[in-house]
């Protein structure tokens, strides 16, 4: 029988301060800045599930909803919200918190997918995710759709890798 591990239990929260030099020039973090950041704490999620090395699949989908303003601090949170036999699906949710004043906003959302690996390279069965707050069986149940997302835009990738790199593209 396959090892179940509870959502809550992958969680994980990293908060930096937003920096001149982590920003572009209209004062706002880059987004290949807040991306990285994003692929860390996803892979600590990930690893927290399986209990082994973890590799980046794919990154699903970034989707920056509010600028994160130098000064500011930015706090995301990770957790496996979704598991197929080798693969998960990390959620991650990002914070903007304007220390001065205490406000916070959701500033960006993405997921990831990731797989775990054997000693070898190979993938490797994971525990299953098991939810149990209200959010997280919502993003539990939600994530049979993303994937079937995820696999459409996953050949579309293949075909297009495939179109250029025909002679003469």
């Amino acid at each position: 029988m396959r090892e179940k591990k509870l959502m809550k239990d992958t969680l994980s929260i990293k908060t930096s301060y937003v920096l001149p030099p982590d920003t572009n020039h209209h004062g706002t973090l880059f987004g290949g800045k807040l991306m990285a950041y994003i692929d860390d704490i996803a892979s600590i999620a990930a690893t927290k599930l399986a209990r082994k090395p973890v590799v980046t699949a794919s990154t699903d989908s970034v989707d920056f909803l509010k600028p994160i303003r130098v000064g500011d601090a930015v706090t995301l949170e990770a957790m496996v919200s979704y598991t197929g036999t080798t693969s998960m699906e990390v959620f991650v949710k990002v914070l903007s918190e304007n220390l001065m004043t205490g406000e916070q906003e959701v500033a960006a959302i993405s997921f990831l997918t990731f797989v775990a690996l054997n000693e070898s390279g190979k993938p490797i069965a994971i525990p299953e995710v098991v939810p149990e707050a209200e959010d997280e069986k919502w993003l539990n149940e939600t994530a049979v759709n993303r994937a079937g997302h995820r696999k459409a835009r996953k050949q579309y990738s293949k075909e297009l890798a495939e179109f250029f790199s025909s002679p003469g593209k």
